[in-house]
């Protein structure tokens, strides 16, 4: 048994630890036998903040050597994969061939599986929707043995597409990537004042631009910040350098850096350096969309104590009071975050029956763990967003209440007739029972 925590660090647990390699083997190694009443969990690179990649006191199949490329047609775009392999290497392989991921989070370094677990999203949803929209066909194995192909239209797919891992191990899948014509976008910075001033700007970006996302100064008090926005480009004469020099985070101090004291300094330089650039820009795609890649163990800066993720989408209705709502309460309770985002989704629904976005608007957040301050401002949090409508992202959550699950995922009924009753998490024991 091996101590196991997410990336939130909010608490490690003791697992067993099982390496899956051999995608022909997964189903017989998954397969409960005899009394074996020991539930597992597939884990890929443990990326999700929360616990819907912890099983304590049970197994977690660990698919990160399940790392191969199956298929590539350089013509078509399509590629099969085992479900370990990190976005990261597709985009590296598939980029010297012009085509790239079509959706990605804000980090690389996740795999297939969970990609496709907790249907990820990115700057485009307006435009291209989420991962699993891109996904052409997946191969789930289940803890009774069975191997199940399916694809979209199927209700395994939906199941397992946004099913957080509960429906099987995913072992393969096959995605249509997109033509690009190199790596770099034409960016622009807008610096807004006020809320009014951010919707304006995402309902005026989402025709003419692909990403769309904005920093809010959660401290403010007047909802500023920064709308980024950028379109691919096809530039020839620039020279790609992908993967700058990373940094790391060497060690964990001893109480957060994320505090009181460096948070309003931090949002304040932020904001204005950034205001100074604002305008148009060239940028390498890797740089711009996934800048805490760079910064190896970011998570560390928390504190032995880790810190939580809250993300929420509301109803577009309304959308614009529940986040000032929330804006007004994170102010008040004196607890605050850099990595603060804003941003809309499209008018699209999802392919997944659990996927969390869904046609509104999104506010993420990282707050340090404070204890019983920050459980109560979640509460309040909670109750905005219960009355709006909305739902909290179970990928990133690690106390969300049932009822607020429930009344979030309306498919959940649905759902559940899929699931594997061999295979369990701390989040589904929370949040469904079992």
């Amino acid at each position: 048994m091996v101590k196991v925590s997410s990336w939130g660090r909010l608490a490690s647990g003791e697992h067993e630890l099982v390496a899956l390699s051999d995608r022909g083997r997964v189903a017989r190694q998954i397969a409960r036998r005899g009394a074996d009443a020991v539930t597992g969990l597939a884990q890929g690179n443990a990326r999700s903040y929360g616990d819907v990649c912890l099983n304590p006191g049970g197994r977690l199949w660990r698919t990160a050597a399940m790392d191969r490329f199956i298929a590539f047609d350089a013509a078509s775009g399509r590629l099969r994969c085992e479900a370990g392999v990190l976005l990261r290497d597709i985009q590296r392989m598939s980029l010297a061939h012009g085509w790239l991921l079509p959706v990605t989070p804000g980090t690389q370094m996740i795999t297939v599986g969970g990609a496709i677990a907790n249907d990820v999203h990115g700057k485009n949803h307006h435009v291209l929707g989420a991962f699993g929209d891109h996904v052409l066909h997946l191969r789930l194995a289940r803890t009774d043995g069975a191997v199940i192909d399916c694809a979209p239209g199927d209700p395994w797919f939906a199941a397992t597409v946004g099913g957080m891992g509960l429906t099987g191990v995913i072992v393969e899948a096959e995605l249509q990537l997109r033509r690009v014509a190199g790596p770099w976008l034409v960016t622009d910075t807008v610096p807004y004042r006020n809320l009014d001033e951010f919707f304006a700007l995402a309902d005026a970006s989402e025709a003419g631009w692909e990403h769309t996302v904005s920093w809010i100064d959660c401290l403010s008090g007047i909802g500023r910040g920064l709308f980024f926005r950028a379109n691919p480009a096809a530039i020839p004469d620039l020279q790609a350098q992908a993967g700058r020099r990373a940094n790391s985070v060497p060690f964990v101090p001893p109480v957060s850096l994320v505090n009181g004291l460096s948070l309003r300094p931090f949002n304040e330089t932020y904001f204005r350096l950034n205001a100074l650039k604002a305008g148009h820009a060239i940028a390498h795609f890797e740089q711009y969309t996934y800048p805490l890649d760079n910064l190896h163990h970011w998570n560390r800066m928390y504190g032995p104590r880790g810190f939580y993720q809250y993300q929420s989408v509301v109803p577009r209705a309304g959308g614009q009071a529940a986040v000032g709502a929330m804006l007004e309460a994170i102010k008040a309770s004196g607890q605050g975050s850099f990595l603060a985002v804003l941003k809309t989704f499209g008018a699209r629904e999802s392919v997944g029956m659990m996927s969390f976005p869904r046609p509104g608007v999104t506010l993420a957040l990282d707050f340090p763990n404070r204890g019983a301050p920050t459980l109560r401002l979640f509460e309040r949090l909670d109750a905005i967003v219960r009355a709006a409508g909305g739902r909290i992202y179970a990928a990133k959550d690690a106390r969300m209440p049932r009822d607020l699950f429930e009344s979030g995922y309306p498919r959940l009924a649905e759902f559940l007739q899929y699931r594997d009753p061999g295979i369990s998490s701390s989040m589904s024991r929370r949040l469904i029972g079992s």
